[in-house]
């Protein structure tokens, strides 16, 4: 492509000093860092968290930088199955008996239907050869694609780093803005 954009400008009938000064910059946006990706994960709702790693992946695969931030009911996705023994309040153990543990316990946003909705959704996508969202996850983490944790959502919620799944980063609003002013693309599911 470089070599293509180079080639036109250089075709272009412009005059000769204004195509030198045009190469360098055009090289330097052709051969910059890969276009990156953000996502804020803000919903624990499987069809919306299966969505917002379908595009991960797929950003992932074309190339791109991915960062997913989850922060409130979304840092449910990254909570492990099991149970983990960490020194809660009261208020905190709340919270944490009340959110589904991870990516096995979400629902879907409509057509639940009292876990019925959920269970044929994921029957017809293992029918259809469509990964869980469980598969999702750890091909997100295979392809180099960020799992951030929001830390005020955590301390708001009373959610502790070793209840989070293996690989997960922490950060703030502040990385995560960093990451989006670098971003091409910036969602909110």
């Amino acid at each position: 492509m470089a070599n293509d954009t180079q080639a036109h400008i250089t075709s272009l009938p412009i005059h000769e000093p204004v195509v030198a000064t045009l190469k360098p910059v055009v090289s330097h946006v052709v051969h910059s860092s890969p276009p990156s990706k953000t996502i804020i994960v803000f919903s624990n709702d499987l069809d919306k968290v299966i969505a917002a790693f379908v595009i991960a992946t797929g950003a992932a695969a074309m190339g791109s930088q991915v960062t997913l931030f989850f922060t409130f009911w979304g840092l449910n996705v990254l909570r492990r199955n099991e149970v983990v023994s960490v020194n809660k309040n009261l208020v905190e153990r709340m919270f944490g008996w009340m959110m589904p543990k991870g990516p096995h316990q979400l629902t879907l946003s409509k057509m639940n239907m009292a876990g019925a909705g959920t269970k044929m959704i994921k029957a017809i996508m293992k029918k259809k050869n469509i990964s869980s969202l469980p598969e999702f996850m750890q091909m997100a983490q295979e392809s180099g694609v960020k799992l951030v944790a929001c830390t005020m959502s955590m301390d708001l919620m009373g959610i502790k780093k070793e209840e989070l799944i293996d690989g997960i980063e922490l950060g703030g609003v502040a990385m995560y803005l960093e990451q989006a002013d670098q971003g091409h693309v910036n969602l909110f599911i």
